[in-house]
Order: structure tokens, then sequence, then C-alpha cells
């Protein structure tokens, strides 16, 4: 008996007491995942606070989201696992609907995709709000893009140069090196404030990425957003949703903001999850319509401000699977972004760093932020780099005669200056000045005509 009422007086030490009333439900069914909550109206985006079991005091609160109605019934996702849920659970509404909270402190952090610290610091004061949905604005406050980013990369610099305000994706099939490309990209490029989203990512990444980067003087300012492979769909996207919202909120206070976000496709991969729960069909290779815009409304937030003067310059990457370029994501991805990194497989497997396949890479803003000799070296660079590639097997196997094409000849020529060009060790960095110097006394090499023997 009194073993008992001691476990009774322990659930009731542990319930939450709130100040004022509060919506609340009950859970009616759980069928793969998707939970019914009847008597709790909220809007889609909310958050719930599901009790624990009351025969088990030790049990904590599981938090979801409602994604969708039917029949009267609030439709719910858990951002966690569904151990220890019962029927007829009371659910109750925290939070505020479809708002997340922002702010200075998260400078330095590293949290998960509800705004909850996991490098083990202390918790986080967040007294501002922002929609986790962002404010959509109209087409005219964003801002062109005029001034070159130097992301610290030469190949990218010199020949895809990025522009503030940009959003430009790495596309690649898996391990050719998107992840290095854009963990020197993040540790190496200029701006204000860095938000780094690692979704659907393995977890070891996260912590040796955090172990990198969040150890310096660039610490102060960069924020992490990291929500691994494992974590429910949901919350890998509600991940990339804060992760944009974060970088919203420095650019309203005008700052130049650098989103890395790692992966798109996860992204995708996580909102074809919750559309094919909710029962929408699949379409384009499974991919149901509402994944893929989901990566439009993700990526269109990013951008120049003309109110505020603030920039979010988007960097993206997406996994091209079974190496398809055609692949459904990989094609919405690169109509939508203002520029797309292509890397190779065959130049990783050469040991080429960064495995960049220049002639099939482009930024469309480069035009607009760099001098124009510096887009013909790059445009006259280009067309050397593609006349080796195109003839490498023909050049291998000694087939080709010396004089039949005068610039595969110069390519051939100056391939160990374009190699040494186009490569850099990992972790260093090229400025933006360096790189586009660099690229001027190539061309102007790669130019000139070949001496002569007689001379």
């Amino acid at each position: 008996m009194l073993a008992e009422l001691q476990i009774e007086l322990a659930r009731y030490r542990a319930a939450r007491v709130d100040g004022g009333p509060v919506v609340s439900g009950k859970v009616v069914a759980c069928d793969g995942g998707l939970i019914e909550v009847s008597g709790l109206a909220l809007p889609i985006g909310s958050l719930g606070a599901i009790a624990g079991d009351e025969r088990a005091p030790e049990t904590q609160e599981a938090l979801a989201e409602v994604i969708g109605f039917r029949a009267g019934h609030s439709l719910m996702m858990l951002l966690g696992d569904t151990q220890m849920l019962r029927p007829q659970s009371a659910v109750r509404a925290v939070g505020m609907p479809g708002m997340v909270r922002v702010g200075e402190a998260l400078l330095g952090r590293a949290v998960d995709g509800l705004g909850e610290p996991i490098d083990g610091g202390p918790p986080l004061e967040l007294p501002q709000s922002w929609p986790l949905g962002g404010k959509r604005e109209s087409a005219l406050e964003r801002a062109p893009v005029t001034q070159p980013f130097d992301c610290g990369v030469r190949a990218i610099n010199a020949l895809a140069t990025m522009g503030r305000g940009q959003r430009v994706g790495v596309i690649a099939g898996s391990g050719v090196g998107k992840s290095v490309l854009l963990d020197t990209i993040a540790g190496k490029a200029e701006a204000d404030v860095t938000v780094v989203a690692m979704i659907g990512e393995r977890a070891r990444e996260v912590s040796d990425f955090v172990a990198r980067h969040m150890t310096d003087a660039r610490r102060g300012r960069m924020v992490v957003v990291a929500v691994p492979a494992d974590h429910a769909p949901n919350l890998r996207l509600r991940a990339a949703q804060y992760a944009t919202s974060i970088a919203e909120y420095f650019r309203k206070n005008g700052k130049s903001v650098m989103l890395v976000l790692d992966s798109l496709t996860r992204v995708a991969h996580a909102a074809r999850e919750l559309a094919l729960v909710l029962g929408e069909p699949g379409a384009a290779r499974g991919y149901p319509p509402s994944a893929l815009a989901a990566i439009t409304r993700i990526v269109e937030r990013a951008g120049n401000s003309a109110s505020s003067g603030g920039s979010v310059t988007g960097v993206y990457t997406v996994l091209a699977d079974g190496d398809d370029m055609n692949d459904p994501v990989v094609d919405t991805a690169r109509a939508i972004l203002d520029g797309h990194i292509l890397l190779s497989r065959d130049l990783a497997q050469r040991g080429h760093y960064p495995a960049i396949d220049v002639p099939a890479s482009l930024s469309r803003v480069m035009d607009f932020v760099v001098a124009p000799e510096i887009v013909e070296a790059a445009r006259q660079l280009r067309a050397l780099i593609a006349a080796r590639e195109d003839n490498r097997d023909l050049v291998m196997m000694g087939a080709y005669r010396a004089g039949s094409d005068p610039a595969l000849d110069r390519a051939l020529e100056h391939s160990g200056a374009i190699d040494e060009f186009l490569t850099q060790a990992r972790g260093t960095a090229f400025g933006l000045e360096e790189s586009l110097v660099d690229l001027l006394a190539l061309s102007a090499q790669a130019q000139s005509p070949k001496p002569s023997l007689n001379a």
C-alpha cells in the first residue's frame, strides 16, 4: 500500500502545473506512426505533448506534431519514438502554433530540430519568435545579386563565382565528396553568420563537424542544427525549416548569412514519408507532389532583402541516387537554384579534390558579380578543360595526333597547371581576389602561343 502511494506521489510531483486553460485531447488510434487525437483542434504544424504511462512515473511526455486532419480528429506524428504510447493518453497543446524561438543566444551553439541544445551547454534563452514556414514576401522585396561571395574554394571562386544572396546546389552521388566540400565552405567562407543544417546525416558526422568548427574563433558566428538519419521524418523536415528561420532572423537584422543545408535530398525523403503516411499517391519515382514542393519552399526563402540589406546565401547538397542526374529531386533543385556545382565520381577516383566537373557546373549570377575579363578568362579555361576531358580516352590510347585540334593541344600542354589550379588540399582556403588573379594568370599562360623550336 505504501509503495503504491509513493508511486502516486511521485507521479503528482512530476506532473506539470499550467497557469491557465490548456487545450487537450485523447489518443484514439495509432497506426504506422500516425496518431489520431480527438478533442484537440490545432493548426497544422502545432506541437502536442502526449502524457506518459501513469504506471511508470519515470516515463516522460512525448512530443508530436499535427500534420493533418481526418473525420474531426487531428492526425499527429511523434517527433521521437513510440515507446510507452497508450490508448486514451492525454494530449495537451504546447508552444505557439507555427512559431519557433530564435535569438542571438543561438550563436556558437548546436541544437536539434526543436531548438534544444545538443552540445551539453546550458539552456537557451530565446526571447524572439519567428514563423517556422517563414514570412512570405513579394518578389520585389528580393534585392538583385550584385556582390561576389567568397566561399574559400578556388575552382568555385574563379570558374563559377557565387554572389551574395545566391542559392547553389552541390550535386553528386554518394561518397563523391559533397559533405567534405561543404565542410570546407562552412569553415572558410566569408559571412557574418553561418547556419549549418545537418539533416538525415550520420550522427558521427555531426559530432565530427561540431568538434572541428565549434572550438575556434568562428564559433561565435556559427549555429548548427542537426537531426541524424534515425530520427522521425517530421523532425528532419522541421529542422530544415528551423535552420532557414534562424537564417531569416539574422537577415532581418542586416547580417550577411550563409545557410549550409546537408542535404536537400534527405529533406525531400522526409517530406515523402509524411505525404505517404497521409495517403498522398506517389508520382515521379515515388515522390508525391508535396515532397518536391517542400524543396521549392525551403530554397525560395534564401536570398537578399531589399528592406534590411541582409542576405541569406544558400548552399545545398543534393544526393543523386545511383548517380542519376535526372533524379526528380536533382531535376527540381537544379531548376529552382541559381547555380549548381556538379561533382564527378571519375575525378574523385583519381584523387582530384575537390572533384568538381567544371564544364557541367555553372553560376547563373557570375556575369553580374565579376568583371567581363574574368568572365572571358573563365569561359576560355572551361573550354580547355572540356576539350581535355572529352578526348581523354583518345589521348590515353595514343590515338590522338598533335596538331589536329589547337584547343586540345593547348589543354594538354598546360594540363599540369590546370590541375594544380583546380585542386587544393583539404582544409585550406583560397580567397576570392587570389583566385581571380590566379585565373587571369593561368588564362594568359594557356592562350599564349607555344614557342617555336627554331627560336
